[in-house]
């Protein structure tokens, strides 16, 4: 089986909100690693509310958020792998003056956001022919690192992070032909601090990973418990982490190796339906180290 080591590395970093599975379904063996850093940026003017989308960011008008993250893997077995990811997260609205003014409100949040802590487990790794089936198990903690705010009424619009610690754990499956192409599926559940619903994660991935380049097209999506609320829906207090997020996201990533041990990184992702969430798209790319 032809699994460069360049395109191992390539579990590329998340926007706000983790819309894309902090875990891939490659594995590098013991010793081992990478580090990957990337600047990411996405904006909404739209936002997915219940019963339908509308025009304008309540109080805002449009979001812009940016971010800087670093990204680890390491092998500490073939079979075993720890991921660290950190981001610094800042968030622009486009409220008027007279808005800021007359309310108190600020156009922009910024900090370091939640330190993203997994383990995952390789449970099998077959030949099937000439391609390989990987099952791979993944758990993992995500909680506030930065001392930012997620209770300030319509403030929060614009929040960098909801405050959460959230355990979450994942089964994961890739089929990988010898020529390279592979397709990944992802099944998970998150419980979630602080009154954030939990929520069902999964994700479709299908790509090609090659000595000369990689790429790859995915679907993601959360379904959160029905405890939560919706905005200005019944129950709705101000306090947005207790918000219901759902939505379906789709995008591109991509890797292309500039040295033995260096490449670049980047890619393209947009909200295509949603439940109390922005309808953004955004655009990251980055640098790519192994070792």
């Amino acid at each position: 089986m032809r699994i460069p080591l360049l395109t191992s590395l390539m579990l590329l970093v998340t926007g706000f909100a983790l819309a894309q599975s902090p875990v891939s379904g490659f594995m590098k063996k013991k010793g081992e690693g990478s580090v990957v850093l990337t600047q990411f940026r996405e904006s909404y003017d739209r936002v997915f509310l219940v019963p339908t989308e509308v025009d304008g960011v309540p109080v805002f008008n449009e979001v812009t958020i940016s971010s800087t993250s670093l990204y680890g893997e390491f092998g500490i077995s073939d079979r075993f792998n720890v991921i660290v990811n950190l981001p610094y997260i800042k968030s622009e609205g486009n409220a008027s003056e007279a808005v800021l003014q007359n309310n108190g409100f600020e156009n922009e949040r910024s900090g370091i956001q939640d330190i993203k802590i997994y383990g995952k487990y390789s449970f099998l790794s077959k030949a099937v022919g000439t391609n390989q089936l990987d099952i791979i198990g993944s758990v993992g903690i995500e909680t506030p690192l930065g001392n930012y705010s997620a209770d300030e009424g319509l403030q929060s619009i614009i929040a960098i992070g909801n405050e959460s610690t959230r355990f979450t754990g994942f089964g994961i499956a890739q089929f990988m032909t010898d020529f390279g192409l592979f397709a990944t599926g992802q099944l998970g559940y998150s419980l979630r601090s602080n009154q954030v619903p939990n929520a069902v994660l999964s994700e479709l991935k299908l790509g090609y990973a090659g000595s000369a380049f990689y790429l790859d097209a995915f679907i993601s999506n959360q379904l959160s418990s029905k405890d939560g609320v919706d905005i200005l829906g019944e129950g709705f207090t101000g306090f947005f982490p207790a918000t219901r997020v759902n939505f379906t996201r789709i995008g591109l990533n991509g890797y292309v190796p500039v040295a033995k041990f260096a490449g670049i990184v980047g890619g393209v992702n947009s909200y295509i339906a949603g439940r109390n969430v922005g309808k953004s798209t955004g655009y990251y790319a980055g640098l790519a180290f192994s070792f």
